[in-house]
């Protein structure tokens, strides 16, 4: 097969191909981390600058008002919540994924009163098991860790008060069954919570049908928000009467202006929020999630779907000495294809001098993230000939590509 050729064909078929021309690519560049950091959208420089040098610099304290700084978190979980599958009276928009974590795990321990403990993937990203050890510390509960869903039957007890898992495991990209997740963890009268910020913008999320109670992801990968744009909570409408306050924080008041010296809780999810929120980020993160306008989720699953499987596919004619550790059936795997090798640093290393970018994550995992926002099949072909010359070459294995900086 002619694969450049191929590839020309399925991008000249793709209904996504006009969002490329909404972001930020540099001509020549291969650029498979956005489930890392999500390319800059082509309106984010001008409203940043517009955020700082007018609204900041010359308005001052008025745009809070004027520029709509007071609604932007609202906003922008308006604009998040149909990619969730939820409504937007359900989304608060809000600090770091661990932040909302540590806060969606007080809240379910808070719902299930009588319960202490905490099931979690043994894979998950290493920070949300030291946010669960954190709120679990001089509690008595205790962290309970599975490989999959089949140790979920041993572990769920009447001391379980939730079972959160990361929907993508983000070394491999394996996907978890969630809704089997869920209904098991209902069936023990457990409550369940996933962690999204692998699949939010890429993959077809859908809270609601899956019915999970709570849920967390980030806006700064297939988001597009930026590094570090704030993140987003998920509770489920069902629970908001019983909600409690897990952290009591200005935002997240009834009436925030009225400079009460007691807490007056804002109506369901909205308690969630926190401190005065960072304008400067939400005015990024607007302008990535508002960059997705007019896509659905399941067009999102769609293209994610044929990436991941031109990847692989290529790979396997291409490239075959090499181990896929991404499951190779569609629907249990993320937006990214992940390689194990024993020099996989150097390999990435090796590309991102061919302006192939992808990351490494220890100890082995070569990783490339396929946002379907940002890459076309030109792009995976263009990576894996690039991938081969590497290999072939030996560039893997040379001291200047070996060395390891700060972030891998």
């Amino acid at each position: 097969m002619n694969h450049r050729a191929h590839a020309a064909d399925l991008d000249a078929a793709d209904p996504l191909a006009h969002l490329r021309e909404r972001y930020l690519l540099t001509p020549g560049l291969v650029y498979l981390d956005g489930n890392s950091l999500g390319a800059m959208p082509v309106t984010a420089p001008e409203r940043l600058q517009q955020a700082t040098a007018h609204e900041w610099g010359a308005r001052l304290i008025r745009s809070w008002n004027e520029a709509g700084w007071f609604t932007a978190p609202a906003r922008a979980a308006t604009t998040i919540a149909p990619l969730l599958g939820a409504d937007a009276d359900e989304v608060v928009v809000a600090d770091s994924t661990s932040v909302n974590l540590a806060k969606l795990l007080r809240v379910a321990l808070a719902l299930r009163p009588g319960r202490t403990d905490v099931v979690m993937d043994a894979g998950t990203f290493p920070t949300d098991l030291y946010v669960a050890r954190g709120v679990l510390a001089g509690t008595g509960g205790v962290l309970r860790l599975i490989d999959g869903l089949d140790d979920l039957p041993g572990v769920l007890d009447a001391t379980v008060a939730v079972v959160a898992v990361t929907e993508v495991d983000f070394r491999t990209g394996l996907r978890w069954d969630v809704a089997t997740l869920t209904a098991a963890a209902h069936a023990a009268g457990a409550l369940a919570l996933v962690d999204l910020c692998h699949s939010t913008g890429a993959l077809e999320v859908d809270v609601r049908a899956w019915d999970v109670d709570l849920a967390v992801g980030c806006g700064y990968k297939f988001l597009h928000g930026g590094p570090g744009a704030p993140a987003h909570a998920y509770v489920a409408r069902r629970h908001h009467d019983a909600l409690p306050a897990p952290a009591p924080a200005w935002f997240g008041h009834a009436d925030p202006f009225a400079m009460s010296g007691e807490f007056a809780p804002a109506a369901g999810v909205q308690r969630l929020a926190g401190g005065t929120p960072p304008v400067l980020s939400l005015t990024g993160l607007l302008c990535g999630v508002e960059s997705l306008d007019g896509v659905t989720p399941a067009q999102l699953q769609a293209k994610s779907t044929a990436l991941t499987t031109s990847f692989i596919e290529l790979l396997d004619d291409v490239c075959p000495e090499l181990e896929i550790v991404t499951p190779r059936e569609p629907a249990r795997r993320g937006s990214h294809v992940s390689l194990r090798h024993p020099h996989a640093y150097g390999i990435v290393q090796a590309l991102i001098a061919r302006d192939v970018i992808g990351d490494f994550r220890d100890p082995d995992i070569a990783r490339f993230g396929l946002a379907p926002s940002t890459t076309s099949f030109g792009d995976v072909v263009t990576a894996v000939e690039q991938l081969r010359a590497v290999l072939e070459a030996g560039e893997h294995r040379q001291e200047r590509f070996t060395a390891r900086t700060a972030v891998t």
